[in-house]
C-alpha cells in the first residue's frame, strides 16, 4: 500500500484516483413486511468484480454516488445501499413519519438487510466490507456475527457508540450554556465549534437542556397536529443534522450545510439516530470490543482523522487495543491530519491506497 502522497497533500482538497461513474444497475429489494421496508441499492464498478458492500453512516445518513469512488472500477464490484428510513430506501421517516419508518428499524434488522442483499445479487463467496462512521459500527457487527463472510473489513472514523461518545458530541456544556455559554465545563466537540454549538443548544428551552439527546428526542417523537408543531419538529431536526454536518469537516469549506440543511436529509437523519442512540444502537455495552476475537483470520484496515470531532480518535484507540489484546492488531492503521468527514483530502488518499492495496480474491 502506497501511502507517499499523504503528507504531500493539502488537508482539505480531494484528489480523487477514479472518476464518477454511472451505476453499472440499480434497484429496490423488499426485505421485510408490516411495514414493507425495501432498500434501494446501486452497483458499480465491474460486474465481476470482487464484491464489496458499503455501508454509509448516520444512521440515517443514505448513499451518494461518490461514495463508490475510493474503488478502482475494473476490480471492484460495488454496492451501495440505503439503509432502512433514509434516502431512497421505502418507507423513509421525511415521507412517511418515524411510527412507520423506525418500525422493525434496529441493528439486528440491518445485519439481516446486509446478508438479504448479497443473497439477492448472487453474491455467494466472501466480499469486502467497507463503512465509515456508524457505518464502521454496522460492519463491525456485521462481520462478528458473519466471519466466514468478510474478506476484509475497511474501516474509517470508527464509532463504537458508548454514553460517553454521545455526550462529547450532544451533550458538552449545554447543562450550563444559559449561565456561561463559553465556559469549558465539560469535555465535548463545543469547544472547536462554538458558534455552530450555540444553534444546536438554543434548539432546546434551558429547563431541559440537562438531556440535550433525549429533549430533541421528546419534539421526533410528537405526533404534529398543526403546521407550527411540524414546524417545530422539522426545525429540531435541522438543528440536529446541521450540527452535525457542521463539525464533520476540520476546515468548513463555506457557510453551506449542503445535504444537512435539506428537509428531507434532516428528518430521516436527525429522527433515525435519535431512535438508535436512545437505544444504544440496539446493541450490548461492549458488544464489539468484548468480540473481537471472533474476527480471527479477517483483515482489519483503520482509517481515522486525528481531528475528528464527531467520532473522536479515541475510538479507533479503543478499537485498536482490543483488537490488539485478542491478538490480532489491525493490518493498516492510518491517523490522518484530517476531520471526521470521509471526503476531506488525506482521508480519501489513504482509503484508495488500501482498497489499491489489498491482496486480490480468488
Amino acid at each position: 500500500m502506497d501511502f507517499s502522497r499523504l503528507r504531500k497533500t493539502s488537508k482539505v482538497t480531494t484528489e480523487w484516483a477514479y472518476p464518477q461513474r454511472a451505476p453499472l444497475k440499480t434497484g429496490w429489494l423488499r426485505v421485510d413486511t408490516a411495514p414493507d421496508h425495501e432498500l434501494y441499492w446501486e452497483e458499480y464498478g465491474k460486474a465481476d468484480g470482487e464484491p464489496l458492500m458499503f455501508l454509509h453512516g448516520g444512521p440515517g445518513g443514505a448513499c451518494a454516488p461518490v461514495m463508490s469512488r475510493f474503488f478502482d472500477p475494473e476490480r471492484y464490484r460495488v454496492i451501495l445501499f440505503d439503509q432502512r428510513g433514509c434516502g431512497k430506501s421505502r418507507p423513509t421517516v421525511a415521507a412517511n413519519g418515524p411510527e412507520v419508518a423506525l418500525a422493525h428499524n434496529t441493528t439486528d434488522y440491518l445485519v439481516d438487510d446486509i446478508n438479504a442483499l448479497r443473497e439477492a445479487l448472487g453474491i455467494t463467496g466472501k466480499m469486502h466490507v467497507f463503512g465509515g462512521s456508524w457505518g464502521s459500527t454496522l460492519a463491525l457487527v456485521y462481520a462478528l456475527r458473519n466471519p466466514e463472510k468478510v474478506a476484509s473489513l475497511i474501516l474509517r472514523g470508527i464509532f463504537l457508540g458508548s454514553q460517553e461518545d454521545l455526550l462529547y458530541m450532544y451533550q458538552g456544556n449545554a447543562a450550563t450554556f444559559a449561565e456561561k455559554p463559553y465556559a469549558l465545563t465539560e469535555p465535548g466537540a463545543y469547544i472547536a465549534y462554538p458558534d455552530e454549538w450555540k444553534a444546536f443548544v438554543e434548539g432546546i428551552e434551558p429547563a431541559r437542556r440537562g438531556d440535550m439527546m433525549g429533549a430533541y428526542k421528546a419534539i421526533f417523537d410528537s405526533r404534529p397536529t398543526n403546521d407550527a408543531e411540524r414546524e417545530r419538529q422539522l426545525r429540531a431536526a435541522l438543528a440536529w443534522s446541521v450540527w452535525e454536518g457542521a463539525i464533520s469537516n476540520m476546515i468548513p469549506a463555506d457557510e453551506d450545510p449542503g445535504k444537512f440543511g435539506e428537509a428531507e436529509f434532516a428528518l430521516c437523519f436527525a429522527q433515525i439516530e435519535a431512535h438508535f442512540f436512545a437505544n444504544n444502537l440496539f446493541l450490548k455495552p461492549n458488544e464489539i470490543t468484548d468480540n473481537v476475537a471472533r474476527l480471527k483470520g479477517v483483515p482489519v484496515h483503520i482509517v481515522h482523522g486525528r481531528f475528528d470531532q464527531v467520532c473522536p480518535l479515541t475510538q479507533a484507540s479503543r478499537l485498536v487495543q482490543a483488537l490488539e489484546a485478542a491478538g490480532q492488531p489491525p493490518t493498516t492503521y492510518v491517523r490522518t491530519d484530517a476531520g471526521h468527514s470521509a471526503m476531506e483530502g488525506q482521508t480519501v488518499l489513504a482509503l484508495t491506497a488500501i482498497m489499491d492495496g489489498l491482496p486480490p480474491l480468488n
